[in-house]
């Protein structure tokens, strides 16, 4: 990054609004950042605190967890400054930084669903040797390869970015580092980027978007074959919500990295773009894990265990307080 030159700081315009706007964003912002921080943090310990779910679908899920944690913190602390404080300069090592994690991360997400897919593909349409083939080696080889392959296909473009010259202008019309408004700013020709960006994202996403929906072709048939309706309800409750959110993220990613984008409509990428790094991660314990009978059986258990300690606690202090009172009495 020592090789760049031209601007050493970047002014990201985030949202132009009034600042009562901004103000209601980041209250809402706020909410959504906190709820999704909580919401994945709590599906990490339950996954973590009880064995009934060391299940190689809830192994996944944990690991989903860990990257919408990271994933929404790498914008939503930083549009939070932008809309509270109003300061909305970023380093240029920071903003580099932001948007190698924000690809990084994003990357391993697909690949990681798209293993998921696999997952609830064997579960269902070869139960019988799902404890086989799934077994535990195999699922972290294969989160290990996601979060491997995530870090590979994001490295080379962005070590190319950072060797750019910016010198036309420091004012991102975005509230992130985002690649496309980054690369307007350059002075340098970026087309042989833009190619290599483009061809990765088209490889990461559709790739991952087709096999995903071969496999829940494969799972869409085994379903309808289920003797009793309570079978087919079940298992299509168990990848209806998967499918979902996975299509949500594929087409909207589709509509930021794949479709070429015109220089008109860079300002209209903020929203999607919010959508897919706050909206998706506060969204997907709701819809992967906290609905589920069995989350929801564990969660009041560990809600009864802590309400029960409390008391236990609380009757303990209280008899402590008496019995000192009792002797200040005497």
């Amino acid at each position: 990054m020592g090789n760049h030159t031209g601007y050493e700081e970047f002014i990201l315009l985030g949202f132009r609004t009034g600042r009562k706007a901004e103000i209601f964003l980041a209250t809402v912002l706020m909410v959504v950042y906190t709820s999704t921080i909580f919401g994945n943090l709590t599906i990490l310990f339950i996954t973590i605190s009880d064995s009934s779910l060391h299940t190689p679908m809830y192994f996944f899920l944990g690991n989903l967890s860990v990257l919408d944690l990271f994933f929404s913190t790498v914008t939503a602390p930083s549009l939070l400054r932008n809309l509270l404080s109003g300061i909305k300069t970023i380093s240029f090592v920071s903003c580099m930084a932001q948007s190698y994690f924000y690809f990084f991360l994003g990357t391993v997400e697909y690949f990681l669903l798209m293993s998921m897919s696999y997952d609830r593909y064997v579960a269902i349409c070869n139960p019988l040797h799902y404890p086989v083939i799934m077994n535990g080696c195999f699922c972290i080889k294969m989160v290990v390869a996601c979060w491997l392959a995530g870090f590979a296909f994001v490295l080379y473009p962005t070590i190319m970015v950072t060797r750019f010259s910016y010198c036309r202008s420091n004012v991102i019309d975005h509230f992130f580092c985002d690649s496309e408004p980054l690369l307007e700013l350059s002075c340098t020709d970026t087309s042989s980027v833009q190619i290599v960006l483009f061809v990765l994202s088209s490889v990461v996403i559709l790739c991952s978007l087709n096999l995903t929906l071969v496999s829940y072709i494969y799972i869409a048939s085994a379903i309808l074959v289920i003797p009793t309706d309570s079978g087919r309800k079940k298992a299509f409750n168990t990848c209806v919500s998967h499918l979902t959110l996975f299509l949500m993220a594929s087409s909207v990613s589709i509509l930021l990295y794949v479709i070429p984008p015109k220089p008109s409509t860079l300002g209209a990428r903020k929203i999607p773009a919010l959508l897919s790094s706050i909206l998706n991660p506060f969204l997907s314990p709701f819809v992967y894990t906290l609905r589920n009978n069995l989350v929801k059986t564990i969660l009041r258990k560990l809600f009864d265990q802590a309400q029960t300690f409390m008391v236990q606690k609380a009757e303990k202090f209280f008899i402590i307080v008496v019995r000192f009172v009792g002797k200040g009495r005497i």
